[in-house]
């Protein structure tokens, strides 16, 4: 049953029947711990046998009450998913478990800075991110920041996702179970909650019952939440009708150049800022950059030539094991391309050097660092000045070939001087085989084949189409053929083993002249900083040119002048339709009415789109806007099934409102488009009725469009609710002498007067003629008797003027600015305004008794 291995800063363990304590190792790794969970690889590990301490259950009276007892599991994507991070806390002293996943550059600020909140006894991390000699910069930067936390590993194939979302569905309280949908597509953080649950069930020596833990998921800090259901129904990073096509935010706003750019606006779609200082000084950024044409264009020349620095800079501080010849040559292309990037930091910082804003300020004087000078002097002793990174595979391994200065190593020169004549060999063969057959030959090259011969004609000079026979492994596409023969294949061979004594003698002064830069190279973090965030600004910038966007500006009211919806600008002919946005305290609850297809649901989409983009730093598509910042941005808008969790439309809706119910706050944005559906209208209106009252009692914005129009009557009851419709036209067709709908697409104040539009939407359809008169007499009926049962009495007309004079007299209370004379004259009239609703009240006749 070995599992972990595991590091422990205390002076002197208690030794248990789990082992035996021992040495610790080098100073750069303090005392590392193995715990018999640990499947040990002795390549892997010099990690000395240790024993975990006594004390850890949570019933234990040795843990008191302010000591640390918080265990947390830390996951990390790998390749391109690097910064990716998945976080699993536990707390040994309560059932609850915390979950965060998040994109994080190579600074690792918000691990760092959410480590310190939760200010761990333990720290649990994958075995292949801590091996010596060979550790991730997460596991350095973490063991330098918590030099008194215990640190453990645990064997990799522990952090599974799959296993992790069983021990949710599993230990999870019924009330909390939402959280499911929340991280259902969060791998890391199930991965680490999995590795987290096995390991506090061995140090435990116990497991948790089921559904008796409170599993909660966190955003990290200083970024808004949005759940995986919202970014899908948003549309923010994938096209919900076809995944490979780009309509989607992400789309609309990536003109990045590098992939770290790129990798930096997809996460920060998907966590956007909170903090109005930093967006501001983000605006103030694109706001310079597309008022100073020269800047923009000047910058985008120099971003356009980075490489994936993050990607470089984690593949040259990775040892390989083994020297092999793959190795090698990756080893000398990642020189090559750091002298590349290191000799586009001048460019940079001429092009940044006379800008205004505080952030392009800071990012100029981050390039002032003199360490990227020492980095590239020190190559340069040892690498051509005319070394650099070029398109096509054998422009690169004559660059790879020749990258180390000659009369460096005079065995390398020899080598080198070898190859040359092969390839000078190579070229002579084939102009002679051209000669000898009076075909037009030559020659290429690809990483696969080495060289070999090509040849485009048309079939007059082959008129057999028959090749000489000398010719071997030929392919023809189209009329171009490509050929070799063993003359070329041993030649080939030749110049493989010329190049592989090349390579390595060229690895070996690689390695010297890395090892003398590795401890400047911490610099190029802060590079790789620079550059993804610039390419992110000037793409914003980019997206402006494009469009008419605008500045947002930041209040605690949205208000939205003449907004559109940038994907459907992106994908229409012609400009979407713009409509007004105002929410305010006062009225933050919007009920939006409209036949269907009158554009409800792209109006909701675009405010949350409008919002998102707002708090990244990019304009807005819009005339005028206004935000309030929002900490979470929650939609519910799908009505598919879900069969993967065997849930009906109805369940699904019911699964994503909880989530919303549960987790929203004052400072929540809402869009809810349609609930209720997916069951009988009875039940539907109420369940909608119950959570418009539920979100009332918060001071959440929330959008919610709906086809009840009962739903419209709750402002009599809630003033801070504003009904909101779409308008459409009644258009006469003569040659069929009917009537047909026309959507305007724009909102207007008020409930929609358009009454039976389901039927009228059937009526254009091809739907028989008999059925949808039939229809409409059943309705008509049903109408006539609902109303029968609907009428007011005096007591709930007399009810409704006292609380419309209350709510007016404590918003008075709270916001007046009046001066006394206006005051006595505006309380005046609201009494008048009371009085005439008592006496209205008084002449509404009683209800009934059936």
């Amino acid at each position: 049953s070995n599992f972990g291995n595991k590091r422990s800063y205390t002076p002197n363990p208690v030794a248990t029947n789990f082992g035996t304590s021992s040495s610790s190792l080098k100073e750069t790794y303090p005392q590392i711990l193995k715990t018999p969970l640990y499947a040990g690889n002795p390549q892997k590990s010099d990690y000395k046998s240790w024993t975990p301490q006594i004390g850890y259950s949570a019933t234990s009276s040795s843990v008191s009450a302010h000591a640390p007892s918080v265990i947390v599991a830390v996951v990390e994507g790998r390749g391109l998913a690097r910064g990716e991070i998945g976080m699993a806390s536990i707390d040994l002293k309560s059932p609850q478990i915390i979950l965060s996943q998040f994109a994080d550059n190579t600074t690792y600020a918000k691990v760092i800075t959410k480590l310190k909140i939760l200010s761990p006894l333990e720290i649990i991390m994958s075995n292949t991110a801590c091996v010596v000699g060979n550790s991730t910069k997460l596991f350095t930067l973490i063991t330098e920041n918590f030099k008194n936390v215990n640190f453990s590993t645990i064997q990799r194939k522990y952090f599974n996702e799959t296993k992790g979302l069983e021990y949710i569905e599993q230990l999870c309280i019924t009330e909390f179970s939402t959280v499911l949908l929340e991280v259902q597509s969060k791998y890391y953080c199930l991965a680490a909650v999995a590795a987290l649950l096995k390991y506090v069930e061995f140090i435990q020596n116990s497991v948790y019952a089921p559904k008796s833990l409170k599993i909660c998921f966190q955003g990290s800090e200083q970024t808004a939440m949005i759940d995986s259901s919202s970014a899908q129904n948003l549309e923010l990073l994938i096209n919900n009708q076809d995944c490979r096509n780009n309509h989607t935010l992400f789309g609309v706003l990536n003109y990045t150049k590098t992939p770290g750019g790129s990798r930096r606006l997809r996460s920060n779609i998907l966590e956007p800022l909170v903090d109005i200082e930093t967006i501001n000084m983000r605006l103030d950024c694109v706001q310079e950059l597309l008022q100073d044409e020269e800047l923009f264009f000047g910058l985008q020349s120099v971003i356009s030539r980075f490489l994936d620095t993050e990607q470089l800079l984690s593949v040259l501080v990775q040892i390989p094991k083994q020297d092999t010849v793959n190795a090698a040559e990756s080893k000398i292309t990642n020189l090559i391309y750091l002298k590349h990037t290191l000799e586009l930091v001048e460019p940079l910082k001429i092009t940044l050097k006379n800008c205004n804003t505080p952030l392009l300020r800071a990012y100029y004087g981050s390039l002032e660092d003199k360490r990227f000078e020492i980095i590239l002097e020190k190559i340069k002793t040892v690498i051509n000045d005319d070394a650099r990174y070029m398109k096509g595979c054998l422009n690169m391994r004559t660059q790879k070939c020749y990258a180390v200065r000659s009369h460096i190593n005079e065995f390398l020169d020899i080598a080198r001087r070898t190859y040359t004549e092969i390839v000078d060999d190579i070229a002579g063969m084939i102009t002679q085989l051209a000669e000898k057959y009076s075909l037009p030959l030559r020659t290429s090259f690809s990483s696969a084949r080495g060289f070999f011969i090509q040849m485009t004609t048309d079939c007059t000079v082959l008129p057999t189409d028959q090749l000489p026979s000398e010719f071997i492994k030929i392919s023809k596409v189209k009329n171009s053929y490509s050929f070799t023969s063993a003359d070329l294949i041993k030649m080939n061979e030749r110049c493989q083993e010329s190049l592989r004594e090349i390579y390595h003698m060229t690895y070996m002064i690689v390695c010297k002249l890395l090892s003398e830069i590795y401890e400047h190279i911490h610099c190029l973090y802060k590079l790789s900083d620079t550059v993804s965030m610039l390419d992110m600004l000037l793409s914003f910038a980019h997206a402006c040119t494009l469009s008419d966007y605008v500045r947002p500006e930041f209040t605690d009211t949205l208000a939205i002048k003449q907004g559109w919806h940038p994907i459907l600008e992106k994908i229409s002919v012609e400009k979407p339709v713009a409509n007004n946005t105002y929410i305010t305290e006062g009225s933050n609850f919007l009920i939006i009415t409209g036949p269907n297809m009158s554009g409800k649901s792209t109006y909701l989409k675009q405010i949350a789109l409008c919002q998102i983009m707002a708090q990244i730093g990019s304009y807005v598509p819009a005339e005028y806007s206004s935000f309030r910042i929002a900490e979470q941005i929650f939609t519910r808008i799908s009505t598919d099934d879900d069969i993967e969790t065997n849930s009906s439309t109805f369940m699904k809706e019911m699964k994503e409102i909880a989530y919303i119910l549960h987790n929203a706050n004052d400072k929540s944005l809402i869009i809810i488009d349609e609930l209720g559906r997916g069951t009988n209208t009875e039940e539907g209106i109420g369940i909608c009725y119950a959570v418009c009252e539920y979100l009332l009692s918060l001071k959440a914005f929330t959008l919610f469009a709906t086809h009840f129009l009962e739903l419209c009557h709750i402002d009599v009851l809630y003033p801070n609710v504003e009904n909101m419709h779409f308008e459409v036209q009644h258009v006469k067709n003569a040659s069929r002498n009917k009537e047909a709908i026309l959507c305007t697409y724009k909102l207007s104040k008020g409930l929609t007067e358009e009454k039976n539009y389901g039927l009228k939407a059937a009526e254009v359809s091809s739907l028989p003629q008999s059925i949808v008169m039939d229809a409409k007499e059943i309705t008509t009926q049903i109408t006539r008797k609902i109303l029968q049962h609907q009428r007011s009495t005096p007591e709930m007309e007399r009810q409704r003027a006292v609380y419309h004079l209350a709510t007016r007299l404590v918003q008075t209370a709270r916001n007046s600015q009046l001066d006394p004379d206006s005051l006595r004259m505006y309380l005046n009239n609201l009494k008048k305004k009371y009085e005439e609703d008592l006496c209205k009240a008084e002449q509404v006749p009683g209800k009934t008794e059936e």
